[in-house]
């Protein structure tokens, strides 16, 4: 009798339950969770594509081990729609990444079966090598720790820095390789065409690893001999096929690749392996987007694809016209009209392309952009060594991202104060992809380092101006952070002009309270300013532009003739704007009142931009109040 649709998914609560069903049963769980995926994020969008294609994995690893006590670690987060689905949040995925709802990516405070965070990319390898020791370190032999990596996380070097741990430390590690040519853009780079090109026998692992426990039965070999035998073994075979296995060379034993799509192979595989001692890698192949005809002809767009019709996969676009245009629209078509005219720049974004709009200089002048992968340390170092040799970089990277390369900025850039241009997108709160992804630490991290020079547009204009100023001659190193979304400006193009370094620009005069702004947030202090025309108080509003050099001569001014000043950021107030200008009034002896507006000191949750400003009080409403 033929199953009705979703009658075993409508039994599965926990995987506990999943791991009653015979194996036979398995491929038509997975069509089950797929159509649950598809139907369910057509109206609540969120991240799809690579969901879809990990759905016989997930089934297979629940099937296989028993979590949560066996313990899996997902890479990118994005990845992991059906892995919520199975453990306990089915009910609730129609709140998916909504306010108060379960939450875009896996994280521990949700679920015992979320290990570990993971909203950025690269991160599985240490964070899985880390629990598998400590397994060991308590004695919990049984304990098994897997690490899903692949969508192109592989080109993160924080990934080959957990490798390299996994060869030299007594692990038993299993590491799971998601191999579908993808990140968010298409894979990049020669790990992309080593991974294709790699091929090792079933028949060839099945034979080593039976002969390997019967010699171990048998007392014949022990754990040192085996790494012995490993090393010889690798060196044969390299000899042998003229091919050497990276992951075979750092003796962690390599299996595949395997289809990702067969999940009864899958789970014969995983039952093989999951009990051999020593660190394993399986190199699975699969399709990003399985499953949804759309999405597998355009795995770029159907990554995030907003709403879309289930049936047919058109994208639901909104029907109002006239609108202003997205800011990384603005970079993108500003970036190449500069580009043109300027021989010196060059285009570099880690793996976010499509996202920052890079692709429009790409499209035109391909051989002066670069897309380096998952890599942001790589994006800032390989930027600073072309600066070195007189080309200009324009460095476009998410603002939660750019974290990454800290360091990279600092000692790579900065220090010698190369030329580099970095266009932080994504800046403040972004809205559902939630805490991992806002872009709350850019302004207050970077204020401290010498020879930065830290701006953020208030507008699409202004985003142009700056990012003209900013390609002048001997700028040095010149931040600009912008938000996610639409601008205010409808007919953003305009004559682009130099602004004066650390100089701001004052909107609106005022006798009364000083409010000092940075960057689009200005935007709704203006609402919130004219909506108090009727009030009895003369406001003043200040577009300070530059966080660094931040401008003292509007300090100075409001300093002596304001006894109230509201500063106003969308980053946390802890180090930003706020901090700088109470800096200001210690060091020259003034002592207006200040109140601080920016984000709170604990991470904001995920919701629309709009629900989560009026959470943490920067919406119109809390800024009338505070002026008030």
């Amino acid at each position: 009798m033929e199953k009705e649709p979703k009658e075993l998914l409508a039994n599965i609560q926990f995987p506990s339950d999943l791991r009653q069903l015979p194996i036979s049963e398995l491929p038509s769980v997975c069509e089950e969770l797929r159509q649950t995926i598809i139907q369910e994020l057509a109206d609540n969008p969120g991240h799809f594509a690579s969901s879809l294609g990990v759905v016989e994995l997930t089934v297979a690893l629940h099937y296989v081990f028993n979590t949560p006590y066996d313990r899996i670690v997902w890479d990118v987060g994005h990845q992991a729609a059906g892995h919520k689905i199975l453990t306990g949040r089915k009910d609730k995925f129609n709140t998916y990444r909504k306010l108060h709802g379960l939450r875009p990516f896996p994280s521990p405070q949700e679920s015992e079966y979320d290990t570990f965070a993971c909203g950025h990319a690269s991160n599985s390898i240490s964070a899985a090598l880390g629990m598998a020791v400590a397994a060991q370190e308590k004695g919990e032999t049984d304990r098994q720790v897997v690490a899903v990596i692949g969508d192109g996380s592989m080109s993160g070097g924080l990934a080959y820095e957990g490798l390299n741990n996994v060869s030299s430390t007594q692990n038993n590690l299993l590491i799971i390789l998601n191999d579908n040519n993808m990140s968010i853009d298409h894979s990049v780079g020669g790990m992309k065409h080593y991974l294709h090109q790699m091929h090792t026998s079933k028949l060839y692992n099945y034979l080593r690893f039976r002969t390997s426990q019967h010699l171990f039965k048998w007392g014949i070999l022990n754990e040192n001999r085996r790494q012995k035998i490993i090393r010889f073994n690798n060196s044969l075979k390299s000899l042998l096929t003229n091919q050497q296995n990276i992951f075979d060379g750092m003796n962690i034993r390599y299996f595949g690749p395997s289809d990702g799509h067969n999940v009864i192979e899958l789970v014969a595989t995983l039952r093989q392996i999951k009990d051999m001692k020593g660190p394993k890698l399986l190199h699975i192949h699969t399709i990003k987007g399985k499953g949804f005809q759309a999405a597998e002809e355009d795995p770029v767009v159907f990554h995030a694809p907003g709403r879309y019709d289930p049936e047919t996969g058109e994208r639901i676009k909104s029907e109002a016209k006239n609108l202003p245009p997205k800011y990384q629209d603005v970079f993108g078509n500003t970036l190449l009209e500069l580009a043109k005219e300027n021989q010196k720049i060059v285009g570099v974004t880690p793996a976010m392309a499509t996202g920052c709009s890079m692709t429009i200089m790409m499209k035109e002048i391909p051989e002066r952009t670069f897309d380096v992968g998952i890599a942001e340390g790589h994006a800032v170092t390989f930027s600073g060594g072309m600066a070195k040799e007189g080309l200009l970089p324009f460095c476009n990277i998410y603002s939660s991202f750019s974290q990454r390369a800290f360091d990279n900025i600092i000692h790579d850039v900065a220090l010698n104060r190369q030329n580099v241009v970095f266009c932080f997108d994504r800046a403040g709160l972004v809205g559902q992809d939630g805490p991992t992804h806002h872009g709350a630490f850019d302004l207050a991290a970077l204020r401290p380092i010498p020879n930065l020079i830290i701006s953020s547009p208030m507008n699409e204009h202004e985003l142009r101006h700056l990012m003209y100023t900013a390609q002048l001659p001997d700028k040095g190193p010149f931040v600009i952070r912008y938000p996610r979304g639409r601008g205010v400006i409808v007919d953003w193009r305009c004559p682009m002009q130099e602004i004066p370094i650390g100089k701001g620009r004052c909107l609106k005069e005022g006798t009364d309270v000083a409010v000092l702004s940075i960057g689009p947030i200005g935007n709704i202090v203006t609402q919130a300013i004219s909506e108090l025309a009727s009030q009895e108080i003369s406001i003043a509003h200040y577009d300070m532009r530059f966080l660094k050099p931040i401008d003292e001569d509007i300090l100075a001014y409001v300093g002596k003739n304001f006894s109230r000043i509201i500063t106003i950021e969308d980053g946390v107030k802890n180090g930003g704007l706020g901090s700088a200008v109470l800096e200001y009034m210690s060091d020259h002896n003034l002592h207006p009142d200040i109140i601080r507006l920016g984000l709170p000191d604990h991470f904001v949750e995920h919701g629309t931009p709009e629900e989560l400003y009026q959470i943490v009080g920067l919406d119109v409403e809390s800024i009338k109040k505070a002026i008030l």
